[in-house]
């Protein structure tokens, strides 16, 4: 039994592009490198782009008055 030479990994691939094709090798390809793509963005932390500070303040009809900024972080 033991480990495959290089040998037996080159009659696996020529076998399975035979079956396959290499453009369809080639779009399976690019559809799995998307989704790691994809998956490595779900799990990056997130940094918020928008920094919030808001006071709030109770004028003499007992209603609330909120003044605030609002500014977006400079990603340069």
């Amino acid at each position: 039994m033991g480990t495959f030479s290089i040998w037996h990994w080159l009659i696996v691939l020529v076998v399975v592009v035979l079956i396959f094709g290499t453009k369809k090798l080639g779009s399976l390809g690019g559809d799995l490198g998307k989704a790691v793509r994809g998956f490595k963005e779900g799990v990056k932390p997130e940094d918020s782009p928008v920094t919030e500070k808001a006071e709030i303040e109770i004028d003499k009809d007992g209603k609330e008055i909120i003044d605030g900024e609002i500014k977006e972080k400079n990603h340069s």
